[in-house]
C-alpha cells in the first residue's frame, strides 16, 4: 500500500517540472532583444501620446481656424438682397460670433443658418478653406411682384413666398406689377408662403410677364373670384386704364381656355397691331381667354366711374 502512495504522487511532481519549465521558456523568449525592444518602444509611444498635447499649439484657438460672418463668402445675388446677409443668417440662427473651423459641425451650421434666411431659396454648397475662410452657393429668391393689401405693399417670388418688405424702398416697389383685389394678409414672417391660392395664382401670372410687363405698359394684376366655383380669375390693368381678362392661373387648366404660352402670344399680336392696348380709341376691355379669337369693347368714362375696379 506504501509504495502505490509513492506511486500516486510521482504525477504530481513531473506535473510541477512541467509547468516551471514553460514559465523558465516564457521568460527567457520575453528577454530576448527584439522583446524587449519592442515592450520599450510600445512604452515609450504611450507617454508621448500622453504628453504632446501639451507641447503642440492650440489650433483651435487661432485666428486663420477662426470662422465669423465676415469670413462667410456667398454667391451674389440681385440688387435687393442685403449685402450683411450672412450677418443677418447667423444673428437669427443664434450662432456664436466665432466658429472654429476645425469643428466637422461648423459646415452643418452654417449650412442651416443660410438656409433659413428668407432671401435664400436653396444652399447648394458650403466648404471650408484655410485659412479662415467659408463660401456658399445660393439660390436666390427672386421678386416678381408687390401685393397690395390695406396696410401696405408687401414683395412676393414666383411661388408666393413673402420677401422682406424692408429690403425695398417706394422707388423700388413701383418697378413691379402690383396685385390688387386680394382680401387675405400674409400668413407668416418672410420666407413663408403668403397662403392665399390667389395670391399664388398672380404671382405665377407675374413671373410669366416679368421680361414684358414694362415695355407692355402693365401696371396691375387684379384677382377677382369666379362666379360658379369661386375659383380665382385674373385680369391685367394698362397704365391707360385698359382691362385685359386674363381668366385662370397658368397652373389652372380649363375645357375651352387658352394656355398661358398662347395667351402671352395673343397679348403680342395684339400690341404689334395696334401698337398699345389703348389704340386706337380706348381704353378697352379686351378678353383673349376666347378659345379662337380676341375680342374687346370699350371702356367708357362714365362706366368707369360706374364700375371700378
Amino acid at each position: 500500500m506504501a509504495e502505490k502512495s509513492k506511486r500516486k504522487k510521482r504525477p504530481a511532481k513531473s506535473e510541477n517540472t512541467t509547468l516551471l519549465q514553460r514559465t523558465a521558456n516564457i521568460t527567457r523568449k520575453l528577454f530576448q532583444p527584439v522583446p524587449l525592444i519592442t515592450l520599450a518602444a510600445a512604452l515609450i509611444a504611450a507617454f508621448l501620446l500622453r504628453t504632446s498635447a501639451k507641447w503642440l499649439p492650440d489650433l483651435d484657438h487661432r485666428a486663420e481656424y477662426r470662422i465669423t460672418a465676415d469670413s462667410v463668402e456667398v454667391s451674389r445675388g440681385s440688387e435687393f438682397v442685403p449685402s450683411d446677409l450672412v450677418a443677418q443668417a447667423f444673428h437669427k440662427s443664434d450662432l456664436p460670433p466665432e466658429l472654429s473651423l476645425l469643428e466637422t459641425s461648423t459646415t452643418q451650421q452654417i449650412y442651416e443658418a443660410l438656409q433659413r434666411h428668407p432671401w435664400v431659396e436653396q444652399v447648394t454648397a458650403v466648404r471650408k478653406h484655410v485659412p479662415a475662410r467659408v463660401t456658399a452657393e445660393l439660390e436666390y429668391r427672386q421678386p416678381v411682384a408687390m401685393v397690395e393689401v390695406p396696410r401696405g405693399v408687401y414683395p412676393i417670388d414666383r411661388h408666393g413666398t413673402l420677401l422682406p418688405p424692408e429690403d425695398f424702398s417706394v422707388e423700388d416697389a413701383r418697378s413691379f406689377l402690383l396685385i390688387t383685389g386680394v382680401r387675405s394678409t400674409p400668413q407668416g414672417p418672410p420666407g413663408t408662403s403668403w397662403g392665399d391660392p390667389a395670391v399664388d395664382g398672380a404671382a405665377l401670372i407675374a413671373e410669366q410677364l416679368m421680361n414684358k410687363f414694362k415695355e407692355y405698359r402693365l401696371q396691375k394684376i387684379h384677382c377677382g373670384q369666379d362666379r360658379i366655383d369661386d375659383a380665382a380669375t385674373y385680369k391685367l390693368i394698362s397704365h391707360g386704364g385698359s382691362r385685359i381678362i386674363w381668366g385662370y392661373a397658368p397652373d389652372e387648366t380649363r375645357p375651352g381656355e387658352p394656355d398661358t404660352r398662347e395667351k402671352l402670344k395673343r397679348l403680342r399680336k395684339y400690341r404689334e397691331r395696334f401698337g398699345g392696348f389703348e389704340k386706337p380709341d380706348g381704353p378697352y376691355e379686351i378678353n383673349i381667354r376666347h378659345w379662337q379669337e380676341i375680342s374687346r369693347r370699350p371702356l367708357t368714362v362714365k362706366r368707369e366711374q360706374r364700375k371700378s375696379l
